[in-house]
């Protein structure tokens, strides 16, 4: 069967497309993305703008227009931080179901760790031992770690980048006291987290799932030896730290001339950068192995196992 997958992010709504049978690995067609930076449209009651709900609406309406050109036979959409934190999320939720004709399955924080981990097992497979998952959106961090397919341990904090951006990076490029302000909120934010994940056996993967760190692997990674392409980069925390002073002196229309820096995340990567950085500080990884399996994926995977053989 034809299935879609529709992501409603803080950054993009994104639908993705793939063939699917019970048992089978899904095999992905095509995908279709609008980008939003919903964070920008957030009001000081928390709230999101008539124009962020219009954006919005619109992105879904697209999808699923595509969703019908594409034959799909059933759409599994999902909406994270940025629709589940917003004070009128009830209201936009409404909204988003009208157009969808349908039910909108709003994933906690923790649920998004679990379904992006899922992913990242089954590509990674079961020979891969501790896995311990790192995934950086536009509202939220996840982190997730465990020996088996669900993890141990998962867990999701408000230091997605686009969050981050407008709440610590309002200037562009930003100053170099806004970049150490942030670095110190994130380990704040952080500490309580590593304490909790450093009672799990030591991981043999550490990985980062998101487009965030594909984007910054691109930048300060390299691919591992004998192999090539972005499915098997590895993003070093000593590297990734250097680039992010260089990365906050140039403007954010300059950044897309970069390695792997494209037009939707110029202006939320070096919070991106920032934050990642401080995530491997906190929880003492040296490098993530990036895989190209994320939350999408592990949503459909668990659809898949529901179908009957």
């Amino acid at each position: 069967m034809r299935l879609g997958v529709l992501d409603i992010g803080s950054n993009t709504v994104h639908l993705l497309v793939a063939n699917a049978r019970a048992g089978g690995r899904p095999t992905a067609t095509t995908s279709h993305r609008s980008v939003l930076r919903l964070m920008r449209y957030l009001q000081p009651d928390g709230s999101i703008s008539p124009e962020g709900v219009k954006g919005l609406v619109d992105a879904v309406a697209a999808a699923c227009a595509h969703a019908r050109a594409e034959g799909v036979d059933e759409l599994l959409a999902t909406a994270t931080s940025a629709v589940r934190d917003a004070t009128n999320g009830e209201a936009v939720i409404a909204q988003i179901e009208d157009v969808l004709g349908q039910p909108l399955q709003v994933l906690g924080g923790e649920t998004e760790a679990r379904f992006t981990y899922l992913a990242v097992r089954r590509w990674f497979g079961w020979s891969a031992g501790q896995i311990l998952l790192f995934d950086i959106g536009g509202g939220s961090l996840e982190i997730a770690g465990g020996g088996d397919e669900l993890p141990d341990l998962a867990e999701s904090v408000p230091l997605g980048a686009g969050r981050s951006t407008v709440q610590f990076l309002p200037h562009d490029p930003p100053s170099a006291d806004e970049i150490d302000e942030l670095r110190q909120h994130a380990m704040s934010v952080l500490a309580p987290v590593a304490e909790r994940f450093a009672a799990l056996p030591r991981p043999d993967h550490v990985v980062g799932s998101s487009k965030a760190i594909r984007s910054l692997a691109k930048l300060a990674g390299y691919p591992v030896p004998g192999w090539s392409g972005i499915d098997r980069m590895v993003l070093p925390r000593r590297e990734l730290k250097d680039w992010i002073p260089r990365l906050a002196r140039i403007p954010a229309e300059a950044r897309e001339a970069l390695p792997g820096i494209t037009a939707d995340r110029t202006f939320q990567i070096v919070a991106a950068a920032v934050v990642v950085e401080r995530a491997m500080k906190a929880l003492d990884v040296e490098e993530l192995e990036v895989s190209p399996w994320a939350l999408r994926e592990g949503v459909l995977l668990r659809y898949i196992e529901s179908l009957e053989y």
